[in-house]
């Protein structure tokens, strides 16, 4: 009833206290409204005003007041109170809203839980308990509803962590006009009977050995390839880049105390005797050699080796007169000079300076 029809949402907490709400913005921009309430059948009504507000942009949008009765009357009235806008009379009882479940407790055997609660004051014929759970390899809940106020569920697998809820409802339409279910009591996690903080709570954590022994393979194994990549580094390095030898290692004497001056070291160094072997160019002059050896050892007769050596240089420059020039060997332990210095000639045909 009333000049305007405005819609009202209307909630009975656990039949205690009572909510209206309006949408006042969509039918008073710039007026703020009043409200008032009475319960009981008398034609005699005791309107109460509203002493607690539910405001919406500081305009009033609904009012909060205690049950204390099952019919309950609403007026809507301008700021003043001198004109009604809206009128109800409802049963309270039809818009309870069930407080959740107390002292829930959980008793397992083996694959069967069973989920109870205490029994609610006034009218439990009219509360469903309801139990939803899911273990943590599930997306979505599995829903199971009883009469209040115990749910015997079975199949659960003692090597999975659940996690389980549990709310009250009322029954639609015997005992309410509105689908009003409690909120859902705390969430617990279950696994085999026992009770865990959380699902993350049955991986049990790497001990603190597998992770140092793990860390420690894990630098033993990035050391081994290192060391592996390097010597192939080594390897190829030196068959692109071979090193080249240092001379002054073996003439230190010639570098240190002569500054590298070759004809200085020479001239203080005539009695030092290299060593240097012969490479033979020509194979004649080899099968020579060997054939004076042969003839040699038939005779008997000792007779000093001759052996004839031509410079690489003269072949290399075409030089018909170098070309010529042969040298013979003297006998084993003959020294000769040769451009100012003396070169030992022995049987294995070593040059010696």
């Amino acid at each position: 009833g009333g000049k305007y029809a405005i819609s009202t949402t209307i909630i009975n907490f656990n039949n205690e206290r009572m909510q209206i709400s309006w949408a006042t913005r969509e039918l008073f921009h710039n007026e703020n409204v009043s409200f008032f309430y009475t319960f009981g059948e008398d034609k005699h009504k005791v309107w109460k005003p509203c002493t607690t507000y539910l405001l919406d942009q500081d305009y009033n949008s609904g009012c909060l007041f205690k049950t204390e009765g099952p019919t309950l009357a609403i007026s809507i009235r301008s700021s003043n109170g001198s004109e009604e806008l809206f009128y109800k009379k409802f049963k309270a009882d039809f818009y309870i809203k069930p407080s959740p479940p107390e002292n829930v407790t959980f008793f397992w055997e083996e694959d069967t839980v069973t989920v109870s609660c205490n029994k609610p004051e006034g009218n439990a014929r009219c509360l469903r308990l309801e139990l939803q759970y899911k273990s943590k390899f599930d997306k979505e809940w599995q829903s199971r509803k009883a009469t209040c106020c115990s749910i015997r569920e079975q199949g659960f697998d003692p090597r999975k962590c659940y996690s389980f809820r549990v709310r009250l409802n009322r029954l639609v339409p015997y005992c309410n006009v509105v689908n009003y279910s409690s909120d859902w009591e705390a969430e617990t996690f279950w696994m085999n009977g026992t009770l865990l903080d959380s699902c993350d709570d049955d991986v049990p954590p790497q001990s603190e050995t597998v992770i140092v022994l793990s860390c420690s393979l894990a630098v033993l194994l990035m050391m081994l390839i290192l060391l592996i990549l390097l010597c192939k580094w080594q390897r190829v390095q030196m068959s692109v880049l071979p090193a080249i030898p240092d001379p002054k290692y073996p003439l230190a004497d010639l570098f240190n105390h002569h500054n590298g001056n070759l004809q200085e070291w020479l001239d203080k160094n005539d009695h030092v005797v290299l060593q240097t072997k012969l490479e033979y160019e020509e194979p004649e002059s080899i099968t020579e050699a060997e054939s004076q050896q042969e003839d040699g050892k038939s005779s008997e007769k000792p007779r000093p080796l001759e052996k004839i050596f031509t410079f690489p240089g003269a072949a290399e420059n075409n030089d018909s007169k170098a070309a010529e020039i042969a040298c013979l060997i003297p006998a084993s332990n003959t020294t000769a000079p040769f451009a100012g210095f003396h070169i030992s000639m022995n049987d294995d045909m070593y040059v010696m300076l």
